[in-house]
């Protein structure tokens, strides 16, 4: 482990690999990723590993492009495959007020140069037959949607920095941070201390405990949030054989439900209205690559949602629910960019679509910390839009 370092990167999840990748990419090659265990022990390892490009700001949506248009690019560099399933997918609008949203959707990203299009509830059938169309008034179809591996993915960012000269440091806990009269700092570890003129905080389920170190109370708290996986079955599989290709990937905002195909069956997952927080206090950092108890009563308003608007799915036989804690801002937009009152002290955290927009994160702090200027508006995801009021118990509440 080198000693003296251009910046540190706290974290080893797959925004903390993007970010060291697109530092080493703008030139800066003096640089170190330090992991308190492994990659992706933390959130990353059990994301559901979908990407879309929608978003209601366009300047986070055109990153998000951009994120899924970077994993050809770094399984070439890295050699290591990403599993990309580029299925193309579909937003379903079950009333006239939703449609709106598609279709002011489908402008900005027409505008932003996205090739979305405005279909029929019949035309989604088409392409996802699980679903009764009957109980939706339009759809968006995007074709720069899919799923991919999570460990993998992250595996191929942090293989491409280390090809561009950077250093990866695993199983070495950051236990404090000092700032130091030049502005730089010393990033103590459980095996030995390195300087470093930049510190980014990339600590995802840990970007409290890693803030706290400098005096900072960053807004961020992490939820629970389950999704369950099918038995294989049989109306996919003969999709699958009849076509050709994989069903896509389907959202349904009334549920807040969002589905695929998974093999020879089906992921559904459910962004819960009845939200539990998880560790709102402090993490513990021997968490990792634990999974926590599924609580299936708590989705169940949203899963009768989703067997209803897709009641193929309903016969099959569940094979397992994934639970585990994933990180949000207050707003849900990702914490990026400096933070105020201390010298090259960055953060890119509580990015909760990670596989989304890992890649644009940190394409634009790359930017940010190169050259001064992340290249975006990003002011959506700017650290600096919340105050020393967004605190714990703020957070917490809110």
């Amino acid at each position: 482990m080198k000693s003296h370092v251009k910046a540190v990167v706290i974290g080893g999840g797959v925004v903390g690999c993007s970010v060291l990748y697109h530092l080493a990419k703008a030139g800066w090659t003096d640089i170190m990723l330090i992991e308190r265990s492994e990659l992706t022990s933390g959130s990353s390892w059990h994301a559901a590993g979908g990407f879309h490009t929608l978003n209601g700001d366009p300047n986070v949506a055109k990153l998000q492009a951009y994120t899924v248009q970077l994993y050809k690019e770094i399984e070439e560099l890295s050699g290591q495959s990403c599993s990309l399933h580029l299925t193309g997918g579909v937003m379903m609008a079950d009333t006239p007020e939703r449609m709106d949203f598609l279709r002011l959707a489908h402008a900005k990203g027409r505008y932003l140069g996205m090739d979305t299009e405005l279909i029929t509830p019949s035309e989604a059938k088409a392409m996802f037959p699980l679903m009764d169309d009957k109980n939706f008034v339009g759809a968006m179809w995007d074709p720069v949607e899919g799923h991919l591996d999570p460990s993998g993915t992250t595996i191929a960012y942090s293989k491409a920095a280390k090809k561009l000269g950077a250093e990866i440091v695993l199983r070495n806990r950051v236990v404090d941070l000092t700032q130091q009269p030049d502005g730089t700092w010393n990033v103590v570890t459980e095996q030995g201390t390195v300087h470093a003129e930049h510190v980014v905080n990339c600590g995802g389920l840990w970007a409290r405990e890693i803030g706290r170190m400098v005096g900072v109370e960053l807004p961020v708290l992490a939820m629970e949030h389950m999704y369950l996986l099918t038995e294989p079955m049989p109306e996919v599989e003969e999709f699958n054989k009849s076509t050709g290709r994989e069903m896509i990937g389907v959202l349904d905002f009334k549920g807040e439900i969002y589905t695929r195909q998974e093999r020879n069956g089906i992921l559904l997952g459910t962004y819960e209205k009845a939200c539990k927080p998880w560790s709102p206090v402090n993490t513990p950092w021997d968490f990792g690559h634990e999974l926590l108890q599924p609580d299936i009563d708590r989705i169940a308003p949203s899963l009768e949602i989703g067997f209803k608007h897709f009641p193929g799915i309903e016969k099959a036989g569940i094979k397992q629910i994934i639970n585990g804690p994933f990180t949000f801002a207050l707003d849900g937009n990702p914490l990026v960019g400096p933070v105020q009152g201390l010298t090259n002290f960055w953060c890119a955290c509580a990015v909760m679509a990670g596989f989304s927009q890992g890649g644009g994160v940190g394409l634009a702090l790359s930017n940010w910390m190169v050259h001064g200027d992340p290249g975006f508006d990003v002011w959506g995801m700017d650290v600096a839009r919340f105050g020393e009021w967004a605190s714990l118990r703020y957070t917490n509440a809110k």
